[in-house]
């Protein structure tokens, strides 16, 4: 019988297997190594965390995610590494990285995690309840475990095994699962701003709404359609319909309408970018002083960009998956199933998604912490 069996090998499935004691946990992983996704997050840096942490940078219930972060926050677990030789470094104002690259977390886990047994190359097929334990089939074997933590991830990079073994085991046990889509990923194109794709690879500073979420940040042209930072930040709260984009928003239009300079050198936009809006705007690039009234609305008129996205670029693309395990079936301060006891739920099988700049990987440790508390006090 195994004390506690951990199906998943990423970020949460690691930092509980390193918090448990030794010899407690199986660690059953389909690839053939643990931590895949740790190793290509960030550009291969891994965003570990952020400085500023706050629930208003997640999608997902409040009251949910608060007390794992109450319980471990960014400052307990940058301790935590350091206190194993490795000190995160800020880039991007606020974002907490690996100093050179994500194979230092990944060193800290493999150490941390040889105390317990890891499975590699071994697929979950699916967990029953038997007497007091449960039962854990894989293509394999069939293991016994007292207690089971679905630490599975979502659907996002299928090319690294995602699955959604993580789904149909909480569905099996009467669990909601909110419905899944791929999250912090680029949004494809309707005919109408197909001219976008003729500016690839250019990027502009902008802000987009959708409903009443307001993000910032950079905008990247592409083949596909847009991504960069702002549109997939947006994308986590995007579902279907329009969203606004606002490509002037430090324009100073007082200034602008007394200038002798053209309207392409005036934009904070790449020129060529200025210069295809120009052209769907049916506006002659000319001084800011000589635009006539009407033509200054429909400059303006940049500044809230309607369109509905066609779609997502997809979850090969996505860095994350947004859905999952019903949060209110979950307790918060304990991540223990509310319908099956000893069955857990951690990481991003549940219904709680961040924002890019480290809050998944958070997210990812604060609930694998306040797992290991329960199942070390029970």
């Amino acid at each position: 019988m195994n004390p506690i069996v951990i199906i998943g090998g990423g970020a949460s499935a690691l930092m509980l297997a390193s918090l448990l004691p030794p010899n407690t946990a199986t660690i059953i992983e389909a690839n053939a190594k643990t931590g895949a996704k740790i190793q290509v997050s960030g550009g291969g840096k891994c965003n570990i965390t952020n400085r500023v942490m706050d629930p208003a940078y997640f999608l997902g219930e409040e009251y949910f995610i608060q007390p794992a972060l109450d319980l471990f926050d960014e400052k307990m677990l940058l301790e935590w590494l350091k206190k194993r030789g490795l000190n995160p470094v800020i880039r991007k104002g606020t974002q907490y990285f690996c100093p050179q690259s994500s194979k230092e977390i990944l060193g800290i886990f493999q150490r941390e995690c040889s105390k317990q047994q890891i499975v590699l190359n071994e697929k979950v097929i699916g967990v029953t309840r038997k007497g007091k334990g449960f039962e854990v089939k894989t293509d394999r074997r069939t293991l016994n475990a007292e207690r089971v933590v679905i630490a599975s991830g979502g659907l996002s990079y299928p090319q690294l095994n995602a699955s959604d073994i993580g789904y149909r085991i909480a569905e099996s046990f009467g669990h909601t699962i909110v419905k899944t889509a791929p999250a912090l990923v680029g949004l494809t194109l309707q005919p109408g701003e197909f001219f976008f794709k003729e500016l690839s690879g250019a990027s502009t500073e902008v802000r987009i709404t959708v409903g009443e979420k307001v993000v910032e940040g950079s905008l990247l042209f592409a083949h596909k359609g847009i991504s960069g930072p702002a549109v997939l930040n947006a994308s986590l709260y995007w579902e279907k319909g329009k969203i606004e984009i606002d490509f002037l928003p430090d324009v100073d239009w007082d200034t602008f309408v007394r200038s002798e300079k053209n309207i392409s050198s005036l934009l904070p936009m790449p020129k060529r970018v200025t210069k295809a809006f120009l052209l769907q705007l049916d506006l002659q690039d000319k001084p800011g002083k000589k635009l006539t009234s009407s033509e200054l609305e429909r400059l303006k008129s940049l500044s809230r960009y309607c369109f509905a996205p066609a779609g997502t670029f997809g979850y090969a693309k996505a860095e994350v998956t947004k859905g999952g395990v019903a949060a209110d079936e979950v307790n918060a301060y304990t991540m223990m199933s509310e319908k099956e006891e000893g069955l857990y739920f951690i990481g991003e099988v549940l219904d709680v998604t961040g924002r890019l700049g480290g809050y998944n990987f958070q997210w990812a440790f604060s609930s694998a912490y306040v797992c290991y508390q329960h199942l070390i006090n029970t």
